[in-house]
């Protein structure tokens, strides 16, 4: 289960850097490093009633889906959410309502 978030404060550029830093120092594999990063950013980040929504980077991670991770990471780099034919072009949403979607 996700936890609740009703606040995203985004970072300045120099807290960035200096996040990226630590993580640079954590892991070999690039792509570990990126998660492990981006974990960080949003345990930073993300609140609940003016408290952080997750105590650390392995909460972050085990609630969290790498498409959750970026869904967040993108609301925080201030990107306009897609709608579901952005996002694919195929989508049919008339045919998604009468198959019970919201």
């Amino acid at each position: 289960m996700s936890p609740q978030i009703d606040e995203l404060r985004p970072p300045t550029a120099a807290r960035l850097l200096t996040i990226w830093r630590t993580c640079r120092e954590m892991a070999d594999d690039p792509l570990e490093r990126v998660l492990l990063c981006n974990a960080h950013i949003l345990t930073e980040c993300c609140f609940f009633q003016g408290e952080p929504a997750f105590a650390d980077e392995t909460a972050v991670l085990e609630a969290l889906t790498g498409r959750q991770m970026e869904h967040l990471l993108r609301q925080l780099a201030g990107e306009p959410e897609k709608t579901a034919r952005e996002v694919n072009p195929g989508f049919d949403e008339e045919r998604f309502r009468q198959l019970g979607g919201v």
